[in-house]
């Protein structure tokens, strides 16, 4: 249960209202004289994200005003919880149950703390729930969303190749889903030969998480997640400033376990499989080099162009196997380019997918839910940059531009030209605070994917 949230209201229930900037003057005119000056002098505008604390006559808390898109936008009250007074709030506004679910869940997401070695300094506030919000579907989409934020805020000695696979197996069993996992050198004798390589050179052995549910009536859907719990860059070793923030390289596998979580919670009439290729990319004497040639599942051979790229190496194996089965819709999600980031930044996760009426309806879900994508190209001419004189491909080539979209055509390589298909590059970090995104690891991009699966797999 969500301890942000109150049962119901009490005698010192603080109302919060959301107002807008067009619309704040009319509603400061419904407030008793001394609130409306209060208001005036405080310099409060109605500015998206701000709030005022408006005391009655007495001095005591009589209600807050918010400053909003929209009095049903997702993030409406999603900076409150934790900076509001420690007590319990109720929201002032008449809302449909669709927008009453998404302000409850904006709320319950700003309202997540990473404690797992720090105590909060404070209490969050908490909301009464409001009116007509669905309350299972806010718990089952907050808890996906925290585990997510866990998993990559957890550094890598918590959180390395054995610890994400058991992170995985506890949310697979919580559903009854069945789980395998492949570790070491099994990998090799099950023609995961990638998988291995990448992962070979650290103690917390490489393996791949494997998670299959639902009927075998409903069509294939096929989740990916990059699961490198660490990266050093290999032997094309990171410089100290890039390295930092490496624990949350394995974002894309928290993004596919959160999505896979949702998906699961709402029984969608899908049969679903996640895979999760986990590793840490070490360095030791049996570490992959720069130049070797490795083989792939899918039987292609890969020139190593830099041990820094190792993400697309252990995708590669896990995108075979799902485009063996020929699902009806393969995602994979990883932390794969810098040049995403250059191209879009922080915020805006790069979609490649080879299937136009997907990323439409992608990009219509990803609107509604205030989880924003945005689409890149596949651009064909672009392949000839990671063609090898001695192997089927290169896994970088030599090229400086298009970083991101090279490493996409390489992935693409490994998917048949009939399956529906995307690639989510992702930061997986919120780089700053905002309403309902607090600065820290984050599964940009899964609640838009999920209304999108929803909408076509049903509830």
């Amino acid at each position: 249960m969500l301890t942000c949230f109150a049962p119901r209201a009490g005698a010192d229930t603080v109302p919060i209202v959301p107002v807008t900037r067009d619309g704040i003057a009319r509603w400061a005119k419904t407030l008793p004289a001394t609130q409306r000056t209060w208001l005036d002098q405080s310099g409060f505008t109605g500015d998206v994200g701000t709030h005022a604390l408006i005391p009655d006559e007495k001095g005591r808390l009589a209600r807050v005003a918010v400053g909003v898109e929209s009095a049903g936008h997702v993030f409406a009250l999603g900076g409150l919880s934790r900076t509001l007074p420690a007590r319990t709030y109720s929201l002032a506004a008449d809302l449909d149950d669709a927008a009453a679910t998404r302000v409850a869940l904006g709320w319950a997401l700003g309202a997540y703390v990473f404690s797992r070695y720090k105590k909060p300094k404070r209490e969050a506030a908490r909301l009464v729930w409001p009116r007509g919000a669905d309350r299972d579907q806010v718990e089952a989409q907050a808890r996906a969303i925290y585990m997510a934020r866990d998993l990559i805020n957890t550094p890598a000695d918590d959180m390395g190749p054995s610890h994400l696979a058991e992170a995985a197996k506890g949310m697979a069993r919580r559903h009854k889903a069945q789980v395998e996992v492949i570790v070491g050198n099994a990998l090799l004798r099950r023609n995961y030969p990638s998988i291995h390589t990448v992962g070979r050179a650290a103690d917390n052995e490489p393996r791949l998480i494997d998670i299959r549910w639902g009927s075998p009536r409903n069509l294939k859907v096929t989740l990916i997640g990059k699961g490198v719990c660490f990266d050093s860059g290999g032997l094309d070793i990171k410089p100290s400033s890039a390295m930092k923030m490496m624990k949350k390289d394995m974002g894309g596998s928290a993004a596919v376990l959160a999505l896979a979580d949702m998906v699961m919670s709402a029984g969608l009439k899908v049969r679903l499989r996640v895979m999760v290729p986990a590793v840490e990319n070490a360095i030791s004497g049996n570490a992959f080099r720069p130049l070797d040639v490795i083989r792939t599942r899918k039987g292609l051979t890969v020139e190593i162009g830099n041990t820094d790229a190792e993400g697309r190496i252990i995708l590669c194996d896990a995108l075979a196997e799902a485009d063996s089965e020929k699902p009806e819709l393969i995602v994979d999600f990883a932390t794969l380019t810098g040049a995403a980031r250059v191209a879009l930044g922080p915020q805006l996760p790069a979609v490649f997918t080879n299937d136009d009426k997907f990323a439409a309806e992608w990009e219509k879900a990803a609107a509604r839910s205030a989880d924003p994508i945005f689409r890149m190209p596949l651009w064909q001419p672009y392949r000839k940059m990671i063609e090898s004189k001695v192997a089927d491909l290169s896994s970088t080539g030599d090229s400086p531009f298009a970083g991101s979209i090279t490493a996409a055509l390489f992935l693409e390589s490994f998917v048949s030209k009939g399956t529906s298909w995307a690639h989510v590059d992702t930061f997986a970090w919120n780089a700053t605070t905002q309403p309902g995104r607090p600065e820290g690891g984050e599964a940009l991009g899964v609640r838009g994917l999920f209304s999108l699966l929803a909408d076509r797999y049903g509830r």
